[in-house]
């Protein structure tokens, strides 16, 4: 049997290991495939694994021989779910693999502004603390995050990890979800969510990108927001106006922001995020440790070993059927 992974590259650099999948069968791995190469190299394919290259209608029936797709991500959007559906491919995704990764990434871009670590390493390298007359100096004042206030929007697995770290930190949390939560962890509060925009020194983003969420933060949610609030989005970028924030940074209407992704990836040369001002900005890598891309390998294999068991049942079944 023939598998192909269409986009090897972003989960598997080179520091882990495909054995399982070449034990299944002929295992042809391609860093990054454009549009016009999918179909050549799938052609002969009955198990076929993406991320981010596309399997649409068209795609999908042009090669026959396909029984299986592994979504090597979380979204599907990705995949025409309903023309697999019609030709009887099964589709698989790998949710909830890198909550503990994510969460790391938003204390990382949060600390990075209270504590100011690259101002002051850059200081230090270029002599500032080597002329002090001091033990010691500040470029800017130093926040601590205990007795802060932090508001969730969203409370899944990612928001779950948040919040435990902010309560480590001696924070309080506010969450804000579609529907009121009543059964939340002691130092977690359910919040109406323009309330929560007004009493948060810090804002999370952890909700899905749709129709209701796009744009969520635009010049309106952010005039709500206090003068000395950060803003931190590790969920989708179509969730931020971007050029309301660019100019709500400018103006010192919020004092940071801090984006693991924007609106489109890679970015446009012009986007206005990238000359903005106190911001930090990572490049959608917030889920990419090597433990939690191990841990979204093994779900790939384990849902692959599933559907070639399941099919194997189906088969002997017939088998004795016939007998």
């Amino acid at each position: 049997m023939k598998l192909v992974v269409l986009d090897s590259f972003t989960l598997n650099p080179g520091d882990l290991s495909w054995e399982r999948l070449k034990e299944i069968g002929d295992l042809h791995c391609y860093d990054r495939t454009p549009a016009e190469l999918t179909v050549p190299r799938s052609s002969e394919a009955g198990i076929v694994f993406t991320n981010k290259t596309v399997l649409d209608s068209q795609v999908l029936n042009a090669l026959p021989k396909l029984k299986y797709i592994g979504v090597l991500a979380t979204g599907t959007n990705v995949v025409d779910l309903e023309a697999a559906r019609k030709r009887g491919i099964v589709v698989t995704n790998v949710p909830a693999y890198g909550p503990d990764a994510v969460a790391q990434m938003v204390f990382a871009h949060i600390l990075h502004h209270t504590q100011k670590l690259a101002l002051h390493h850059d200081a230090v390298i270029q002599g500032t603390w080597s002329q002090c007359d001091d033990f010691c100096f500040t470029l800017s004042p130093l926040q601590s995050l205990k007795g802060k206030c932090i508001g969730l929007i969203g409370y899944g697995a990612i928001g779950q990890r948040v919040a435990n770290i902010a309560l480590a930190f001696g924070m309080s949390v506010k969450v804000n979800t579609r529907s009121k939560q009543i059964q939340l962890p002691c130092g977690v509060e359910w919040c109406e969510r323009g309330l929560l925009f007004e009493l948060a020194d810090i804002v999370s983003l952890h909700c899905p990108l749709s129709v209701s969420t796009e744009n969520l933060i635009d010049g309106d949610t952010l005039k709500l927001m206090k003068a000395s609030a950060l803003l931190i989005n590790t969920a989708r970028g179509g969730l931020i106006d971007e050029l309301a924030l660019a100019l709500a940074l400018e103006k010192g209407e919020i004092a940071g922001a801090g984006v693991d992704v924007l609106s489109t990836e890679p970015p446009q040369a012009d986007n206005p995020l990238l000359g903005a001002k106190n911001i930090s900005i990572s490049p959608h890598n917030s889920w990419a440790t090597i433990e939690a891309r191990q841990k979204l390998l093994d779900i790939a294999c384990d849902n692959l070993a599933h559907f070639l068991s399941a099919q194997r049942n189906v088969q002997d079944k017939c088998n004795n059927q016939v007998n």
